[in-house]
């Protein structure tokens, strides 16, 4: 069977020309007679590869020396607990941002160990638009400023940030690399690999150096932020075969003229989609236009009770996972940095022709 334009919001797609690189030294890494799956992750190999994608990554977002990266395990759901376990003791309050799904998840999780100040909400807008920045209700001697500038299941995107003295901790789990960023106006930057770096099971995360000293040995110590950058993120067994993809995929990203790059693909991958969607009387998007997500886009069929018959055609036509979540219903297309402009217009193609037998 041939490949399919895999829309998943992640696991997601990943560049074809990293996956035949994968598969060519899947049984011999550069001459060494073994998978990456099977080094040693202390082994001079398996080091090198790590350093590699650190060095990549660094380039490709410029982040300076005022930064650790580490490559972190558990999913970035983890991070929702791990992050306040570092960074809140000492501190009463906590700020958070509510502009969705993944926002109230960290929420939830921040609660278990402190106060939570809640900065604002979009909770009645239906999380289709961002609180108004001048209005925020922020408490500067909190701990931080937690937020998610991309939120996957809802298909809301910001790019500024809240004018504060607060580290910002923003979870870029569904845009890292997909735009310009300046890292230099966060506290930590953390993120999934499975949308727009590589497979599950491993979290970068770039850390402000000065934001470590929080951390304590009361923390279990594979939590503990200082002590995974102190052992180069290496306490334990790290996800190595994760980590060499990523490295496959950031080396994919400089061959494509890195982020910049990537960028000006994507908004013209996002404007060809949301144009068809709003030409048409058939198809609707919710969200505010001005906060529309380049990376997923959720859209809603005039008749809800099409949509099992959508989902089935567009599987046929080789279009995959373009169910909304369980949560919000409709359609989402995930169209991050691997899925080709070519796949956004099969889509559209396959979209225009499904209004034309079904629209009343």
């Amino acid at each position: 069977m041939s490949r399919v334009y895999n829309f998943c919001s992640g696991p997601a797609a990943l560049p074809e020309a990293v996956l035949k690189k994968a598969q060519a030294e899947m049984l011999d890494w550069h001459g060494v007679g073994v998978s990456v799956m099977e080094m040693s992750h202390r082994s001079e190999e398996f080091m090198s590869i790590l350093a590699s994608a650190k060095a990549r990554l660094a380039r490709l977002l410029d982040i300076n020396d005022d930064y650790e990266i580490v490559f972190a395990q558990g999913g970035a759901s983890t991070l929702f607990s791990q992050i306040p376990a570092n960074f809140m003791k000492g501190y009463d309050t906590a700020c958070y941002l509510d502009t969705g799904a993944w926002s109230t998840k960290a929420i939830k999780e921040g609660k278990k160990y402190g106060k939570v100040q809640m900065a604002g909400s979009s909770k009645e807008q239906g999380y289709t638009s961002v609180p108004d920045f001048s209005s925020l209700n922020l408490d500067e001697s909190a701990a931080y400023l937690h937020l998610c500038p991309n939120e996957t299941i809802g298909g809301l995107e910001f790019a500024d940030l809240p004018e504060t003295s607060l580290p910002i901790i923003a979870d870029l789990s569904s845009t890292i690399l997909s735009r310009k960023i300046d890292v230099s106006k966060y506290g930590m930057i953390y993120a999934g690999a499975q949308k727009n770096v590589g497979p599950a099971g491993v979290v970068i995360c770039i850390i402000r150096k000065d934001l470590l000293a929080r951390s304590d040995d009361s923390l279990p110590a594979v939590w503990n932020f200082a002590n995974l950058v102190a052992n180069d993120s290496m306490i334990n067994t790290p996800p190595t075969f994760a980590i060499y993809l990523a490295d496959l995929v950031f080396e994919w990203l400089e061959a494509q003229g890195g982020v910049d790059a990537m960028e000006a693909i994507n908004i013209r991958k996002a404007e060809a989609l949301y144009e068809f969607i709003d030409a048409s009387a058939f198809y609707s998007n919710p969200i505010d236009p001005a906060y529309r997500s380049r990376m997923n886009v959720p859209f809603i069929l005039a008749d809800d009770s099409l949509d099992a018959v959508f989902i089935k055609e567009s599987e046929a036509a080789g279009l995959r996972t373009l169910a909304g979540h369980r949560s919000v219903g409709g359609m989402r297309a995930s169209i991050y940095n691997a899925m080709p402009m070519e796949g956004i217009l099969a889509l559209i193609d396959f979209m225009r022709d499904f209004e034309s037998r079904y629209a009343k």
